[in-house]
């Protein structure tokens, strides 16, 4: 995708680093620890795309949030090569403003070891159903700062067919939030900058994203405590 890019799209290093707010060195630094791809090269030039834009900003989102240099890279190498802009800036946008930690990849050994116990093959599958580790290849990202949650709710006797239930409705409602979401800001908001505001309305969009998941969590524990006043319906 990168590479298919038409030439009136691509930036030179001195218009990237303008765009993107940083030095040269920290460009090639990047480059160089596999956070951001080469420079496309057409000739003896090099050239850089909205892909490499994109993944510049989600470092520096990363770096927003104070994770270090290594969770940064781990982060990174679990987005797919050919990742578009658009998903890109959705890695970016799944990124809580709370969120303390970053996945870390371990296999199924030290996940066991981590979590203290055994883990059997329906203890992995609920774990993954509620997002406490996720698979990547032969080996698992896993949230380690909610992994003790999930242990706890497998002593409990926390049923599979309940965390992938309640998954399937995250899911659902999730990207039905998301594209209405995305209606009114491509309908209402984006119409009211032009392209000479550009800057302007990425600012706006930064400092909306906290409020906005803000918003969403009170929606829901309100919507949680209606629901848990309801009587209990019987079966």
């Amino acid at each position: 995708m990168t590479h298919d890019a038409p030439a009136d799209t691509l930036l030179t290093l001195e218009e990237l680093t303008a765009r993107v707010g940083l030095s040269v060195r920290t460009v090639r630094f990047y480059t160089s620890r596999g956070l951001v791809p080469p420079p496309i090269r057409r000739g003896r030039s090099g050239y850089y795309s909205a892909v490499h834009v994109a993944r510049i900003e989600l470092v520096l989102e990363l770096q927003s949030h104070g994770f270090t240099l290594s969770a940064i890279e781990r982060y990174v190498a679990g987005i797919p090569d050919d990742a578009s802009p658009e998903d890109i800036a959705l890695a970016r946008t799944m990124l809580a403003p709370w969120q303390s930690d970053l996945p870390v990849e371990m296999d199924a050994a030290q996940l066991q070891k981590k979590a203290g116990r055994a883990l059997s093959d329906d203890d992995v599958a609920t774990l993954q159903a509620l997002g406490v580790i996720r698979l990547r290849g032969s080996a698992y990202l896993v949230a380690s700062n909610q992994l003790a949650i999930g242990v706890r709710l497998l002593e409990l006797g926390f049923p599979r067919d309940v965390a992938v239930a309640a998954a399937k409705v995250y899911q659902e409602h999730g990207q039905q939030m998301a594209e209405e979401l995305y209606a009114v800001i491509n309908d209402q908001l984006a119409p009211l900058y032009d392209n000479d505001k550009s800057e302007h309305f990425r600012e706006i969009m930064e400092r909306l994203k906290p409020l906005s998941v803000g918003g969403l969590v009170t929606a829901y524990e309100a919507a949680v405590a209606r629901a848990a006043r309801q009587p209990r319906r019987v079966r």
